[in-house]
């Protein structure tokens, strides 16, 4: 799964790595949190939680200008996806991830899987492993969190899809009435990252960008072929962060700082299999 994730650089750092033609971040869009989002959205966020706003690349037509051209544009969506059919948004918050099992199947993703897919753009994500040892207060295996990114430090894309839900009776033109949202497609973890969970995030190389934003690429196959593609192992490196993520409200790149090894209890070291501090 991918519950929590790090997106710390700015929209023009964005605006760069991704090669996006249209940075509209700055256009108004329409949050489903009650409170005003913290830090605020667009800006480098060391915790990304599901309901937050955050960046994605798509390619689509500007707004208002459907005849245009489709460009690649950088935009600001609700992470939780929201199926046009949904009676209310909260349904987005149990369709966080997609798996890429199902992924062409199942009613809430197929359409947006056939012609709205987008990149998130991340540092990397965290990812909660269960002790084989140790316990928590309550008897159960404790749960060390650690991050994860790319061992060569190029811009880390997460497969996504999006979709378009507006509220009813509300004018289309109002683009309030809208939420826009996004969901991330995980898979089976690797080897190595599977000694920390049993799935990931699906990372798409830069090879393969254009094909999986282009909304012209329709075919359930030629999704699949793109999927199957994605998946190359080694590309990671991993590292046990402190338990301070695991409250949504904690922040800052502190969270990114690796835990000292002899801080760990009962944790086991992704690369070599060790226990550590057991």
């Amino acid at each position: 799964m991918c519950g929590r994730y790090a997106a710390t650089a700015h929209p023009d750092e964005l605006v760069e790595d991704y090669e996006v033609d249209l940075d509209a971040t700055a256009e108004p869009s329409r949050s489903v949190l009650k409170n005003p989002q913290q830090p605020p959205p667009g800006a480098p966020d060391h915790n990304v939680a599901p309901s937050k706003q955050a960046p994605v690349v798509l390619t689509r037509a500007p707004r208002g200008a459907e005849d245009a051209a489709p460009l690649r544009q950088l935009r600001l969506l609700t992470w939780g996806l929201v199926p046009s059919w949904a009676k209310d948004p909260s349904v987005g918050a149990r369709m966080t991830n997609a798996r890429v099992e199902s992924v062409l199947d199942k009613p809430a993703f197929a359409r947006a899987a056939a012609g709205r897919r987008c990149l998130v753009p991340v540092t990397g994500w965290y990812e909660w492993q269960a002790s084989p040892v140790a316990t928590d207060a309550k008897g159960r295996p404790r749960k060390q969190p650690f991050f994860i990114t790319r061992a060569d430090d190029a811009p880390l894309a997460l497969a996504g899809l999006y979709e378009f839900w507006k509220e009813p009776d509300a004018p289309a033109e109002d683009p309030l009435s809208w939420i826009v949202s996004y969901t991330i497609l995980t898979t089976s973890a690797e080897p190595g990252l599977d000694r920390i969970h049993d799935r990931q995030p699906v990372a798409l190389d830069p090879a393969l960008w254009d094909d999986w934003l282009d909304p012209a690429l329709t075919s359930p196959d030629e999704v699949r072929s793109l999927l199957d593609a994605s998946h190359v192992p080694g590309r990671f490196r991993a590292w046990a962060v402190s338990t301070a993520v695991n409250s949504s409200r904690s922040n800052g790149p502190a969270l990114l700082d690796p835990l000292p090894r002899d801080q760990l209890v009962g944790a086991v070291d992704p690369a070599t299999g060790e226990v550590l501090g057991g």
